[in-house]
């Protein structure tokens, strides 16, 4: 047996020791709190919101909502963010997740054996190539096939290519609320419509834009139908520890109708341990998210997801102006929330060097196959002249590409 390089420890260490390497080690990760990273964490620079959310997240780090009638706090709590959920996109029934992609493995096992039921024994689910890769990772794992079709121009999906791909074995069709490639809104009224009318459910990603989207609209943004409003839609996911500023992980999965919801409920008595259920593909569950969802969204009310929704708009109004003031970058497609790619024009600079130069100077953007990619929170709307300044500078002087990888997620060695 090869012997691992990093052993069982043989005793223990203080934990002043312990600490003291921690932060040793953290010196060198993501500092989301200097505005200059644009995923993975949503900076409200709100010090109240974020020390709330560190003193509930320590008063319930080691409950378990595995059973939540032993943790009945807990149990009113998580009934309160579904209702406030499905309140806010006119939903009927739903259940807290530990994150977008566990809502999204619900919706396709939900819809895979809805569709068993109707005798449809190799289901198909159809959706867009800007469709996140949760969709893929859900279908690998649930045995449904994916049919992927080509985006537009403008980067939505085309209903056309999903006119021809839907047959009679499709469980499931996706619409992207918005997509997180361009981050445009997919034509989820006309996808809807063409699924109710053959006779198959239709599901809206809305991890991404669920919680910021009922703000952006009242703040005067132009935002095409999406949610349980249009006809057709079946489900919806929605993550509240994006914006909806609670900490990971914590989204929630939702549905129209009550008999589609009793797919996802999991119930076992074959046992001598007793009767287990669950909603979810979580057993133990941390007490902490919930709760920590509870204090964001009880904390802020609408009053304060509109004020930091008008913060998320500013920066990216100053984002948006700065990037298109600079000769040589384009931003792609007309995004309709606050996540964009941004590339060079035809004969313009290395995108790709241009990235390695905002690394050097502590930018941390995301990269794609077709550019660079931000996505913004209210923090960022203090670093906006900064930033465009720098890629202002590097856009002018960057020198050959390093061969950076266009990486979203990552893989444990």
């Amino acid at each position: 047996m090869a012997r691992s390089d990093h052993p069982f420890p043989s005793s223990g260490r203080s934990a002043g020791s312990l600490l003291g390497e921690i932060a040793e080690l953290r010196s060198g990760d993501l500092d989301w709190r200097s505005g200059r990273a644009f995923s993975l964490v949503y900076d409200t620079d709100d010090p109240d919101l974020e020390a709330l959310l560190e003193s509930v997240g320590q008063m319930f780090l080691h409950e378990n909502a595995l059973n939540p009638f032993r943790y009945r706090t807990l149990l009113k709590m998580e009934t309160e963010v579904i209702a406030a959920g499905l309140d806010l996109f006119g939903g009927g029934h739903g259940a807290l997740t530990s994150g977008g992609t566990e809502s999204i493995f619900l919706a396709v096992q939900t819809a895979r054996d809805a569709a068993r039921a109707r005798g449809i024994d190799s289901p198909t689910l159809v959706c867009c190539n800007t469709a996140h890769p949760a969709f893929a990772k859900a279908c690998h794992y649930l045995g449904v096939e994916m049919v992927r079709t080509p985006h537009r121009p403008d980067g939505r999906a085309d209903v056309d290519a999903f006119a021809v791909a839907i047959d009679g074995r499709c469980a499931l069709v996706v619409a992207s609320s918005p997509c997180y490639p361009f981050g445009v809104i997919d034509p989820v009224t006309d996808i809807a419509a063409l699924a109710e009318s053959r006779d198959t459910l239709c599901h809206v990603d809305a991890c991404l834009g669920g919680w910021l989207l009922p703000w952006w609209e009242q703040l005067g943004r132009p935002v095409p139908p999406w949610n349980f409003s249009v006809p057709g839609v079946t489900s919806m996911s929605a993550d509240i520890h994006k914006y909806g500023y609670g900490f990971k992980g914590a989204s929630l999965v939702m549905y129209r109708d009550r008999d589609l919801y009793q797919h996802q409920i999991f119930m076992y008595d074959d046992w001598p341990g007793g009767l287990y259920a669950s909603s979810t593909s979580a057993g133990t569950r941390s007490g902490a998210p919930i709760a920590g969802a509870w204090a964001a969204i009880h904390h802020l009310g609408a009053e304060g997801y509109l004020r930091l929704a008008r913060r998320v708009l500013a920066a990216t109004e100053a984002f948006r102006a700065g990037i298109e003031s600079i000769d040589g970058l384009r931003i792609t497609g007309d995004p309709d929330l606050s996540l964009f790619e941004f590339g060079a024009v035809e004969g313009g600079p290395d995108i790709d060097a241009v990235g390695d130069v905002m690394d050097d100077r502590g930018w941390n953007l995301d990269r794609q196959q077709g550019g660079l990619h931000l996505m913004l929170a209210p923090g960022h709307d203090r670093v906006a002249d900064a930033f465009v300044a720098d890629l202002a500078e590097a856009v002018a002087h960057h020198g050959e590409a390093r061969g950076g990888d266009h990486i979203y997620g990552g893989v444990v060695p």
